[in-house]
Parts: structure tokens; C-alpha cells; sequence
């Protein structure tokens, strides 16, 4: 069989490195959890890297390419599929998320990425970085929009998010960017293309109050959760924790009121933003 040949990083890098990576590793003769106990990774893990829904990161590629005998192909390849247009902390989430076939996701303070406006969008990015150029503004808000290029399949990913009140609440920029962003979800709801839930602030406690929860579902591949804090983000393929925030979620939908009562209070909460405007 030949070597690998390089690749051109233009064409969907995540996905032609694993599928290289998986002719290696059975022209090998390994199994995922074969490959994956010398890399300290799980099998799942290997799985995942082999499907592009998560990235072979250079620390990984190097033992790669020693055990699986690709002479540097790896290495040499991944330096340039690593390039992101996401911070840090969320670009192996953002590159899983447009592999997935199903995005369950709970926002407690922000409107969520894939549902901002471009306006709603610049001002959580100013508020992030105050002092940031304009440019760098324009990039953030740009990516994040490009995200939303997602929801342009009518129906797949299956998009379902859980909100808390107090994003309908939270006034970000002004009245006037919210009752936009709001009626933004309302007629993405109503042309049935998301599932929205939000959960008010009479149920108390819930499931989910420590933070933020997206989990995915992919073809072919493990679900994985993604958990984030100030600045920080975790993805997670372990299938108990995987199996626990599942429930924290199938819990917050319990707690939450339905999709027609939620999309009747988004509505009355951007007219009560657009009459609030004009007085």
C-alpha cells in the first residue's frame, strides 16, 4: 500500500486525517482500543478522530506516527489542520458541532452562539474584550455567524435548546438588539426548524444551575458533551459523564415549560422590548 500522501488543508482537513488514520491503524492491525491504550486515549476517543469529529492534535500526532510507521505524515499534517478561526477552548467543540447530526444545548445567561444576530453577537464580543480593535470584533462576530450557517439544511442538525429566563431577560446592547434576537428564535421556531424550551424562573432550582451544557449526536460516530466556564471549555467523551449530563438535560427539559407555552413568552417578552423602545 502506498504512504499517505500530505494534504491540502483547503479540503476539510479533520476528515481526510481520519480517514488516513484509520487505513494506518487496520493496515497496522489495531484495534481503536488497541491504538488508544499506548496514547492514553480511549478507543471511543480514536473513534472520533477517525470520523473528523474531533482533531488529531500535534501532541497526539507524533506517537501517532511513531506506532502506526506514517514517517511524519501526521505531524507534518495536522500543523495545519490545527489552524482555527475559534478561541482555544472551543475550537474542537465548534469543529464537532458542524459534524453533528443532533445539538442539544442549555444557555443560562446568553443567547446561544448558533442563534445570535450579528448585532445581539458584537455586543457580547465588546462586552468580552472592551478594549479589543474593531477588527478583532468584526472576525469574532463574523465566525460566530458563520456558525449559524448550520441551520441553513431544514432539517438537519436537530437543534434543541433549553434557555433560561433570564436570557430572555438579560438586556444585551438594547431594547431594541433584543427584540430583534428574540423574534429572531420566534420565526426560527415557528418555521420549525429548532425546538426551543425555556425555563422560567418559578421553577427554582434545576439540574443545571452550575453552567452551561451542549451535547451532540453524531452518524457514525460517540456523542460527546461539551462543559464551559469563564474562558474555558471541556469536551468530554467519557461515556459515563456523557450518560450524566444527558440527564442533567433530560432533567432541565422536565423543569422547563413546553415549546408552545416557551415560544409564547419569547414573543411577549420582544413586544414587551419593542413597545419599551418607543417610550
Amino acid at each position: 500500500m502506498p504512504a499517505p500522501k500530505d494534504l491540502d488543508p483547503s479540503s476539510s482537513p479533520r476528515a481526510l486525517l481520519g480517514a488516513e488514520l484509520r487505513v494506518a491503524r487496520e493496515r497496522a492491525g489495531l484495534s481503536q482500543a488497541e491504538l488508544g491504550e499506548p496514547l492514553f486515549v480511549s478507543g471511543s476517543y480514536i473513534g472520533q478522530m477517525e470520523a473528523g469529529t474531533r482533531r488529531i492534535t500535534l501532541e497526539l500526532a507524533q506517537p501517532i506516527d511513531e506506532l502506526l510507521g506514517t514517517n511524519g505524515f501526521f505531524v507534518r499534517n495536522c500543523a495545519a489542520a490545527a489552524k482555527s478561526k475559534y478561541p482555544d477552548h472551543f475550537a474542537e467543540a465548534a469543529e464537532a458541532e458542524a459534524e453533528a447530526t443532533a445539538i442539544r444545548e442549555y444557555a443560562p445567561l446568553l443567547i446561544p452562539g448558533l442563534l445570535q444576530t450579528e448585532a445581539y453577537a458584537r455586543e457580547v464580543f465588546h462586552a468580552y474584550q472592551p478594549t479589543a480593535p474593531q477588527q478583532v470584533i468584526d472576525e469574532l462576530t463574523e465566525a460566530r455567524l458563520a456558525r449559524a450557517s448550520l441551520l441553513s439544511d431544514p432539517t438537519t442538525p436537530l437543534l434543541w435548546c433549553v434557555l433560561d429566563e433570564a436570557v430572555l431577560r438579560r438586556e444585551v446592547g438594547s431594547k431594541a438588539v433584543m427584540a430583534e434576537s428574540l423574534r429572531h428564535i420566534a420565526a426560527l421556531i415557528r418555521a420549525r426548524r429548532i425546538i426551543v424550551q425555556v425555563v422560567p424562573f418559578s421553577a427554582g432550582a434545576h439540574a443545571a444551575l452550575a453552567g452551561t451544557l451542549k451535547l451532540m449526536a453524531f452518524e457514525d460516530a460517540p456523542p460527546l458533551a461539551y462543559v464551559t466556564g469563564l474562558g474555558t471549555g471541556r469536551l468530554l467523551d467519557d461515556p459515563a459523564e456523557v450518560a450524566h449530563h444527558t440527564l442533567t438535560y433530560d432533567l432541565l427539559t422536565a423543569s422547563a415549560l413546553s415549546p408552545t407555552n416557551s415560544l409564547a413568552l419569547i414573543e411577549s417578552v420582544a413586544e414587551d422590548y419593542e413597545h419599551d423602545q418607543h417610550n
